[in-house]
């Protein structure tokens, strides 16, 4: 018998949580957000965090070399984010590049949490998940050029 109470509490809960309305919907109509809007967002919060170097994998991180030497063209703030959106909900995928240094669960908590904050606040959507990938860690000597030796002594 308790069984059955729980279970039909369970689905009363459920069913009260769908029938709530969004910020996003009312009696006047509809917002709907593009993948590519949560997508910036994301992204933007996600580097205003200290000690992420950058987002995105290695091909991505690739072409915006490319792109950067390009005059005129701009760095790419969804690279290395992935978004996945519904009509209350959002779910999002981070590939970064940290410091030398920086704890990557603190970093990966400070990100979480920024990211969540930014999208919510702006949007209106609940962000279900936050899942990061540590693809690899910038070095101190990864800005320093290959050395070419003086040719004149």
């Amino acid at each position: 018998m308790t069984q059955s109470t729980s279970s039909s509490t369970s689905t009363s809960s459920s069913a009260i949580a769908q029938a709530t309305p969004s910020a996003l919907q009312s009696t006047q109509g509809t917002t709907t957000i593009a993948n590519d809007v949560v997508q910036k967002i994301a992204g933007l919060a996600a580097r205003e965090v200290a000690g992420v170097y950058s987002l995105g994998g290695g091909a991505a991180r690739a072409l915006g070399a490319l792109r950067e030497r390009i005059p005129g063209a701009s760095q790419a703030v969804g690279q290395g984010v992935t978004v996945e959106v519904g009509e209350r909900q959002a779910a999002v995928d981070l590939d970064l590049v940290t410091e030398y240094g920086v704890p990557i669960a603190d970093l990966s908590r400070s990100v979480r949490r920024n990211v969540i904050a930014s999208v919510e606040g702006m949007t209106g959507l609940q962000v279900t998940e936050v899942n990061i990938s540590v693809n690899d860690i910038h070095l101190p000597t990864d800005d320093e050029g290959p050395q070419e030796p003086a040719r004149v002594r």
